[in-house]
């Protein structure tokens, strides 16, 4: 195999022998053959809350149906043609299995599509993308792009367990991190008093407690000062341990 793993190198010949015969063994060769195309989609969607080994194999599974519908007598590279029945089932695996709390199509389509965009810009930027940027990238409006964050509370969330970064699991990560965060250690009680606050104290606490971004990181990417940052944290940690005290 090519020691690119990501350019498929497969014959043109090797697809008309396939689609003729049909021999299972030709037809697992060139599922292996680009097998380093799906790897490589996969890892496109790696960050967007699923684990990398799953999406490989949603990954691979569209590459085989890619493999059996492909026409080499249509003028289209195989390459071009899987990248998008391997990229559809991607989105559809997002789309069907990734939210444990339903958000219109619309708001779970945006909250994919920033993920691309906010690497992208980021890139260009030097530093997270404010709301507004993001805004004018999708198209979007700036209240939109906050709920399709903010929406992101929905998807499914990654195991305590998962190893972190340093190897360490989100759970030992959680521990080690701001005292306020023992707010969060009974979840059914904390969600409605966390549904009280306002869509972007919302997104600001999920920034900070779950996602881990410091101050100023939180503050480059919502649009805002450090400061202002700093109040609506301290704001809403009251109105939630106010809550709490009542609930007990």
């Amino acid at each position: 195999m090519n020691g690119d793993a990501g350019k498929p190198q497969t014959s043109r010949e090797s697809w008309v022998r396939f689609a003729v015969s049909r021999d299972p063994s030709l037809r697992d060769q060139l599922v292996t053959e680009n097998l380093g195309l799906a790897r490589r989609l996969a890892h496109r969607f790696a960050h967007r809350g699923q684990s990398y080994d799953d999406l490989a194999q949603v990954a691979s599974m569209a590459l085989i149906k890619a493999v059996d519908r492909y026409d080499p007598e249509r003028n289209v590279k195989f390459s071009t043609f899987a990248t998008g029945t391997i990229i559809g089932e991607l989105k559809r695996h997002f789309r069907d299995r990734g939210w444990s709390v339903r958000a219109p199509r619309r708001i779970q389509e945006l909250y994919l599509e920033l993920g691309t965009t906010i690497e992208s810009l980021g890139h260009g930027l030097g530093r997270s993308p404010m709301v507004s940027e993001l805004a004018r990238a999708t198209g979007a409006s700036e209240e939109a792009i906050v709920e399709a964050i903010e929406a992101g509370q929905g998807y499914q969330s990654a195991s305590l367990d998962a190893p972190g970064a340093g190897g360490a699991t989100l759970g030992e990560s959680l521990a080690t991190e701001d005292a306020a965060v023992t707010l969060v250690d009974e979840r059914s009680v904390l969600e409605p008093a966390l549904a009280s606050l306002p869509a972007r104290n919302r997104v600001i606490m999920r920034l900070r407690f779950i996602d881990g971004l410091s101050q100023s990181e939180i503050a480059s990417h919502v649009g805002i000062s450090q400061m202002h940052v700093s109040r609506l944290l301290a704001t809403s940690l009251v109105q939630l341990r106010e809550a709490l005290t009542v609930d007990l």
